[in-house]
């Protein structure tokens, strides 16, 4: 007899989750901002779409908080239990539970209301959205076990308070630890910060330049962040200058740190 298998597939900030040729689904945009003051209130949309050809999906909307560790991973709390959260300002219209037939999509406002009593100081508060399908589907894996598939997809909710933006980064430490280069940073700014960190390699005795890969880093006002940069096992022995550079905001703004270390 075949064993039967129950698996969540659970997609966090990706357009679009095709699982397998009989369910997929897709909620678009993976972020969504809000710039809305206490007492007020602001809508946008997000449209949840059934990429599959054959199922129908009936879906749920949820609400939970989440937090960046230091090295930018997403951590998932309990709707209303962090003290950035936003969850409990959310209401969705028309309703949290619908069904999406094969190929269909559907407009989902989200309402965001701050409320008037709200006293914290915080510049940002954030939210995780997430679009569930309630009736798994029946399918069978590469093994041929007959498993029940359902799809899970999540989005990001911001919300700022409506005075000027300013996304301030700060270094604040550059240093080796064995293989690998640690750039340390603080987002002081009022905003969130996005952008890409780089970091370029001399070689003082050859003047032989090399690029790192580049970290694509998100932050949130008051986050502190460690990138790390993995030295080539390739490299060769030798004294270097580490130039490390943080790219963010739309103005393109750029922070600068160097870093003298051997290779031995």
């Amino acid at each position: 007899m075949k064993k039967s298998l129950y698996i969540i597939l659970l997609s966090v900030f990706v357009l679009s989750l095709h699982v397998t040729a009989q369910t997929g689904l897709s909620v678009t945009p993976p972020r969504v901002y809000f710039t809305v003051a206490a007492g007020q209130q602001q809508s946008q949309k997000i449209t949840v779409s059934n990429v599959s050809k054959t199922s129908t999906l009936d879906l749920s909307i949820s609400l939970n908080d989440w937090a960046y560790d230091e090295r930018g991973n997403n951590e998932i709390y309990e709707a209303g239990t962090t003290p950035s959260s936003c969850a409990k300002w959310v209401s969705i219209v028309p309703s949290s539970f619908f069904s999406l037939a094969p190929g269909e999509h559907r407009d989902v406002e989200l309402q965001m209301a701050p409320p008037s009593s709200l006293k914290d100081t915080l510049a940002v508060h954030t939210a995780m959205l997430y679009v569930s399908q309630l009736n798994p589907i029946d399918d069978v894996n590469q093994k041929g076990t007959n498993i029940k598939v359902a799809v899970r997809t999540g989005i990001k909710l911001y919300q700022r308070l409506p005075v000027a933006r300013n996304p301030n980064l700060d270094i604040q430490n550059f240093s080796k630890l064995k293989n690998d280069l640690i750039l340390r940073f603080a987002n002081i700014g009022n905003v969130w910060a996005d952008g890409t960190a780089s970091c370029e390699l001399l070689n003082r005795q050859t003047g032989k330049k090399q690029t790192l890969k580049d970290v694509i880093f998100y932050s949130l006002p008051n986050n502190k962040r460690e990138i790390l940069f993995s030295l080539p096992t390739t490299l060769e022995k030798g004294e270097y200058v580490a130039s490390a550079v943080l790219n963010y905001g739309d103005e393109a703004t750029v922070k600068l740190a160097e870093l003298e270390f051997k290779n031995e």
